[in-house]
């Protein structure tokens, strides 16, 4: 089907198996060559992860009851029929996926695996051009000033 065609923003693959890759990856490389976070007393790193966890948690369920609201779909890879501007999307454009990467370190600060939190970096990448670059283009073709207002008011992140 030709981009003109699709109603979707056509992300590179599902962004929670973009971040599940890089924690197996990471966690692959930390079986065969064990580094532990070295630079962070093993207390703090658990008290972090928890944090993140949680906070990752708490986003991911009010990102998700925003989009119900809206009447709109979360997954990237259906059409879109709403700017979901309200609740946490008034301050960051991307709440899921900032959240998916507090998961994904605080997961890493809690397997105490430097490799885990090492391959953020790629995965963010990924995100980044694969998925959110893909899916400003989308939004901007498919709802015009609608979604390029809501992207000059609010931050790609925080």
């Amino acid at each position: 089907m030709s981009d003109e065609k699709r109603d979707n923003p056509g992300v590179v693959a599902p962004p929670p198996a973009i971040y599940f890759a890089g924690l197996v990856a990471g966690l692959i490389f930390n079986y065969f060559f064990p580094a532990a976070i070295v630079f962070l007393p093993r207390t703090i790193g658990i008290i972090a992860g928890i944090i993140f966890v949680a906070i990752a948690g708490f986003v991911i369920l009010t990102a998700f009851r925003a989009f119900s609201a809206a009447k709109t779909n979360v997954e990237p890879w259906k059409p879109t029929t709403a700017i979901v501007s309200s609740g946490i999307y008034r301050f960051s454009r991307n709440p899921i996926y900032l959240a998916m990467t507090l998961l994904y370190v605080g997961v890493g600060l809690l397997l105490d695996s430097l490799w885990v939190l090492l391959l953020i970096i790629p995965v963010w990448f990924l995100i980044n051009f694969g998925v959110i670059l893909r899916e400003e283009k989308y939004l901007t073709a498919k709802f015009g000033n609608e979604y390029l207002d809501y992207k000059q008011r609010i931050r790609r992140w925080l």
